[in-house]
């Protein structure tokens, strides 16, 4: 049995107040027993769309080398959702990194899909992520000491074959750090994460953004941890907070087991 907790946040444009903020709710976590403990998208700063990223830097700045601390001190794996990671061409990546207990970068995983959309149509406003976020080129399977874990970040929820390789390579964890936008994260958030949890067989953490960020900008939240039945085990309420369950690999093994649907899988 491990038990994971997943944050939910509402990060703002302030760096040293969101790195506070998100190592109060990491302590919280891990005086619950939790040895996994995973943020979400944009945990250490959240901008106004549009706007520059100062604190864009390397994956040996001031943001990791914190949740590098919290994880040493706490002796727990920690998933830092996402941070500004310079891409050397005035843009950044929006990177997701796994960090071991003893403060080690394990798997740095840069956010393939980008959010360049119009939701003015369902009362939100357009989003161009392109314009300052650079595309990752590669999907992330990271090895932990419970199994392994296929890394991802928000807007790529919305395209399944990325899971299901992560599945061919033995994932029985997903991560989906995210700030889902609230427009369409009442009606797809749930339904996306769960259809991961099924098709493929695996625990999905999606720790989240909550709440208006600014005058401009809000998370739908709702952060969840769904079991490979699809079940949600735990779901945010509509606040900055931690949760937590406990997930059953043995039971995981029995589902695969009576429900081999990976190797029953046909190619068109």
């Amino acid at each position: 049995m491990l038990r994971v907790g997943i944050v939910q946040m509402r990060s703002t444009d302030d760096l040293e107040a969101n790195l506070a903020a998100a190592e109060t709710l990491v302590s919280e976590a891990a005086r619950a027993d939790a040895s996994w403990i995973a943020l979400p998208e944009n945990f250490a700063y959240l901008r106004r769309e549009g706007t520059p990223f100062p604190c864009a830097q390397g994956l040996d700045g001031e943001i990791l080398g914190a949740a590098a601390g919290w994880a040493e001190q706490h002796g727990v794996w920690l998933l830092a959702g996402t941070i500004p990671e310079a891409a050397g061409d005035g843009r950044v990546f929006n990177t997701s990194v796994l960090i071991s207990p003893e403060g080690a970068q394990v798997a740095v995983y840069r956010k393939i899909h980008l959010f360049d959309v119009d939701l003015r149509e369902q009362g939100g406003d357009p989003y161009q992520e392109s314009a300052s976020i650079a595309a990752g080129d590669a999907p992330v399977l990271a090895e932990a000491s419970f199994g392994r874990i296929g890394l991802s970040v928000c807007y790529d929820l919305r395209f399944p074959e990325l899971y299901r390789a992560y599945a061919k390579e033995g994932a029985r964890f997903l991560t989906v750090p995210s700030a889902f936008a609230r427009e369409t994260g009442k009606d797809h958030w749930e339904v996306l994460l769960r259809a991961r949890a099924i098709e493929n067989q695996c625990f999905v953490l999606a720790p989240a953004q909550w709440g208006a960020h600014g005058p401009d900008r809000s998370s739908f939240g709702r952060a969840m941890i769904i079991d490979p039945w699809g079940l949600v085990l735990a779901r945010a309420p509509d606040r900055p907070c931690v949760v937590l369950a406990d997930c059953d690999l043995e039971a995981q093994d029995r589902i695969r087991g009576a429900l081999p649907c990976q190797s029953h899988r046909r190619l068109f």
